[in-house]
């Protein structure tokens, strides 16, 4: 599993492979697009952008050269993708471990898909989904073992996890069809996980469906 600097490296080598940033913009732009960081300080971003400097991932820009919405901020440094770390973020891109497809390093690696080969995209996407299938059945067995010593409230809540990870499942199994069919008229286009929860008196969810994109092997 990735540790969250990690993840906190590679959400930045991805924000500025665009263009440059200085630590605020960038800071407002990771708390904007990725739920995780919303609480990141300036106290964990600028240690990571000291440490991807040291490393010689990224470096300081010269402002003079540089557009004048970010010449004109002359107290704050703005910094730039080195070769190294174009080569260093290509690198994690091109990956498909399981880390990828975990709570804290799936966000980023899917704001990055636009960056990311199609079979790797895939990759992701299909561990993404077998680990929620595989969380699904995990929490319906609890509830069910549990539900006698439950309250409604707490198996109300229960339900609500579990209606939850089936929505995202239809989400993703909507996203590995477009992949898969990319030039397809009737794929779907991909979208946030928007369906509809279980009705809120079901208190059994059955695990979500397989047919469609069962693998044909076990990923990690």
């Amino acid at each position: 599993m990735a540790s969250r600097g990690e993840v906190l490296e590679l959400a930045i080598l991805g924000q500025l492979r665009g263009s440059p940033l200085h630590g605020y913009e960038l800071r407002k732009r990771l708390n904007a697009t990725l739920g995780m960081f919303r609480a990141l300080s300036y106290g964990s971003l600028y240690p990571c952008l000291r440490a991807l400097q040291v490393g010689g991932w990224i470096q300081p820009v010269d402002t003079a050269a540089l557009p004048h919405a970010l010449a004109g901020k002359r107290t704050r440094i703005v910094y730039e993708l080195t070769d190294v770390g174009r080569e260093r973020l290509g690198d994690s891109l091109a990956r498909a471990e399981p880390a990828a497809w975990e709570d804290e390093t799936f966000d980023v690696r899917f704001t990055l898909f636009s960056d990311t080969d199609a079979e790797t995209r895939l990759r992701i996407l299909e561990g993404r989904r077998m680990r929620m299938v595989e969380r699904h059945e995990v929490m319906r067995q609890h509830t069910q073992r549990s539900r006698e010593r439950r309250d409604r409230y707490t198996l109300a809540l229960q339900q609500h996890g579990l209606d939850q990870i089936e929505r995202e499942v239809r989400w993703l199994e909507d996203l590995i069809h477009a992949e898969r069919h990319p030039n397809a008229p009737s794929a779907p286009t991909p979208s946030g996980p928007t369906d509809p929860p279980t009705r809120p008196g079901q208190t059994g969810a059955e695990p979500p469906t397989t047919t469609s994109t069962t693998h044909s092997k076990e990923q990690g």
